[in-house]
């Protein structure tokens, strides 16, 4: 069987991991394409071939993205639209990871009467936690709370912030500074990042989570009118939240975004040494009663093709790879808008990159 042609637009944290995952296919082979030399130089070996490309040039990217299969951006959020509008003039499948707002919408409009699919929000959150939280919500008569939290963690804190570094900065940023999407007695609302902080216990270990952006996906669209109450919060180490109001807010960092990205990168090391936490809580009137249903799970970094990876790359590379796979597989649909909730967990855990969530550690 002949293999399927796929173009991965980002060489960077979580495309080496998407490359790892995908070397180790044999019904694949992927083109890489970067405007950085020397990170496409860590690919080799396990890709047919990479390409020194600006995603910024659509002519050039227009070129590379002929025949493909599929078009998968890991490139920063503000390159979504390019990419995307790539893929679709090839005729070619499209996947992200984006968790901006304005860019999926422009994913949305570019899916329409489109005979290929696009899928964007592939990764962890916006990804795999709409996922569970969707299939949880099945069996209930009614739908009264979804609250999904998600967090990456350093397993060894040593700063004030206790946090490092472990994906997109610029990501980050986006999620503490943009409004936020939740439903709240019923209507789909806006709500501002880094407020709501809540408490909770995991496994003995506290924890603080509070709004963050883009985490939620599509699926406020999906369970609206249904579900009286649903927020996406991003899961901390107590005090984060805290220190990182006062920078954005105080210090007036949200307006000088380019500034505080390079104090982060300067200050705060990355580490590979993380965990990954995923918590849902659905609760709702089934059977006539008031009950509530939990996932937790805590994933760890682990080797992939004699690489070593953070739990946030697998988790976010297993993510759009499964995808990836799903459809290619005629298990989601082949055209238009897909959302990430339109797969059930069990489709997903059962797929061979989706299994990397099934597992607790290296």
């Amino acid at each position: 069987m002949a293999k399927k042609s796929l173009l991965l637009v980002g060489g960077g944290k979580i495309g080496e991991c998407i490359s790892a995952l995908f070397s180790q296919a044999d019904d694949y082979e992927l083109t890489v394409v970067d405007r950085d030399e020397r990170l496409l130089a860590g690919l080799a070996g396990m890709v047919k071939e990479t390409r020194v490309i600006d995603a910024a040039d659509p002519a050039a990217l227009a070129k590379v993205a002929a025949g493909k299969f599929a078009v998968l951006s890991a490139a920063p959020f503000y390159l979504t639209p390019a990419v995307a509008t790539a893929a679709k003039n090839a005729g070619a499948h499209y996947f992200d990871l984006t968790e901006d707002v304005a860019s999926t919408r422009t994913v949305k409009a570019l899916a329409e009467g489109a005979n290929t699919a696009f899928v964007p929000q592939c990764g962890l959150a916006p990804g795999f936690i709409s996922i569970v939280a969707h299939d949880l919500t099945r069996g209930f008569d009614s739908l009264r709370d979804v609250q999904m939290r998600v967090g990456a963690l350093p397993i060894y804190p040593t700063n004030a912030l206790k946090y490092n570094l472990t994906w997109s900065t610029d990501g980050l940023i986006n999620e503490y500074c943009n409004p936020c999407e939740a439903i709240i007695d019923g209507e789909m609302r806006e709500t501002l990042p880094l407020e709501e902080i809540e408490r909770f216990s995991l496994d003995g270990l506290e924890y603080e989570a509070f709004n963050t952006s883009g985490g939620l996906g599509t699926l406020c669209e999906t369970l609206e009118g249904k579900v009286e109450n649903l927020n996406y919060k991003t899961v901390r180490y107590i005090g984060h939240r805290d220190i990182m109001k006062m920078l954005l807010r105080d210090l007036r960092l949200m307006q000088r975004r380019d500034l505080l990205k390079d104090v982060l990168e300067t200050a705060v090391p990355i580490t590979k040494q993380d965990v990954v936490l995923v918590f849902v809580t659905v609760a709702g009137v089934r059977h006539g009663n008031l009950d509530q249903t939990t996932f937790a799970r805590k994933l760890y970094s682990r080797e992939i093709a004699g690489r070593h990876f953070s739990a946030i790359q697998v988790t976010t590379a297993s993510g759009i790879c499964a995808m990836v796979d799903l459809v290619a597989q005629g298990k989601l649909p082949g055209k238009g808008m897909v959302r990430q909730e339109q797969a059930t967990l069990a489709a997903f855990q059962e797929n061979r990159f989706g299994a990397n969530y099934l597992k607790a550690a290296a």
